[in-house]
């Protein structure tokens, strides 16, 4: 079956981009998708995911959204909800593609109600055959989005550490003395250039300075 497969990076990290991307499989594409060593991104080293993500890219249709800090705090003030953010970042990268393709059926991973994204898709996205399933990185479509999303995470966190001149780290946790370094030099109004700032771990890292 030719498809859409959609996921997500980054939503767990409280530093750098959140990331949607969608790639489109046919039948025909999926055994150079084995062949590569497609399957679910969390399984593949970071080194390996850049390798995969360079085939995946040349070889396969499709889009892929970055949504850096800033932009990511003002539209996470806007929705109040980290499942709408979700749906609407799925449907744009979902949308953007079928600019290019034409495709029946999306599959993506269960990250809340089916209503959400349901809800964010446009006039074309609103046609389609939407599946939303837990564990859906199983299907060689939704992989291969996870990879090329995982890929695009890394180097947004490794770009946003490069440009304020400090690495920054994957994750939630062990993250608070790189925020407390980051705010005593640059002031904690700045922190929503490189962090999720709805995190609990914000008020975390003003103790840690405090």
């Amino acid at each position: 079956m030719n498809r859409i497969g959609t996921d997500e990076s980054g939503k767990g990290d409280y530093f750098g981009p959140l990331v949607a991307a969608a790639a489109y499989v046919e039948l025909k594409d999926e055994e150079f998708l084995k062949s590569i060593g497609v399957r679910d991104s969390k399984k593949i080293s970071d080194k390996k995911i850049h390798e995969i993500a360079d085939e995946i890219r040349k070889n396969i249709k499709h889009d892929i959204v970055r949504i850096n800090p800033e932009k990511y705090n003002k539209l996470y003030s806007k929705f109040g909800n980290l499942n709408v953010l979700l749906a609407w970042a799925h449907a744009r990268a979902i949308e953007n593609l079928l600019k290019k393709v034409k495709c029946q059926t999306v599959i993506s991973d269960q990250f809340g109600d089916e209503k959400y994204l349901r809800e964010k898709l446009m006039e074309e996205g609103r046609k389609i055959n939407l599946i939303q399933r837990p564990r859906a990185e199983e299907d060689l479509a939704v992989a291969a989005a996870s990879i090329l999303a995982r890929d695009s995470y890394l180097k947004g966190l490794k770009e946003l550490g490069e440009k304020h001149g400090i690495k920054l780290p994957k994750g939630a946790t062990h993250v608070e003395e790189t925020g407390g370094r980051f705010i005593s030099e640059n002031g904690v109004e700045k922190l929503n250039q490189i962090a999720k700032t709805h995190f609990k771990t914000t008020e975390k890292i003003k103790t840690f300075i405090a």
